[in-house]
């Protein structure tokens, strides 16, 4: 049997949930919290979106979306404007109060991610992305093939 510490998908689940729960310790001063912080990072890559589309990027559902974008509209960062030609569609916008705490969280976001690759040598980071952008990409070429040509593997 194959140990959790070698096994390649549970490595990659605690290294991400590690770098979330590091993220909100060193986020923990700006009063957000690791989801919100998500939200106003995307959202400011993508401003004017729909809020279904942000679910989707997110990978939530959308009334989990509804309840943390209905906080940080009452926390006056985050406005829903109504789309110009269709009356049904809301799109999401930053406010400029949210500026300053978004420089913040890019920073936070920065230094997790230094703290994660300490003694990394550059030459094993750029490494570490091409191989994680190849099984990316071998991961979406499989998941939008026909299921008849999807391999089942064991890699």
């Amino acid at each position: 049997m194959e140990l959790p510490e070698r096994n390649l998908g549970f490595l990659l689940h605690d290294v991400a949930r590690l770098m979330r729960k590091r993220f909100e310790q060193n986020a923990r001063g700006l009063g957000l919290t690791r989801s919100q912080c998500q939200v106003l990072a995307h959202l400011a890559r993508n401003e004017g979106i729909q809020q279904s589309g942000l679910a989707d990027i997110l990978e939530v559902e959308p009334i989990t979306l509804t309840r943390l974008l209905d906080r940080l509209e009452e926390a006056e960062l985050v406005e829903r404007r109504a789309h110009p030609t269709d009356r049904r569609i809301r799109q999401l916008y930053l406010t400029e109060k949210v500026h300053p705490l978004l420089a913040d969280i890019f920073t936070i976001g920065a230094a997790t991610r230094s703290e994660a690759l300490e003694g990394v040598a550059e030459a094993e980071r750029e490494q570490l992305f091409a191989l994680l952008s190849r099984m990316k990409s071998n991961l979406l070429a499989k998941a939008s093939a026909p299921a008849g040509e999807r391999s089942t593997g064991n890699g």
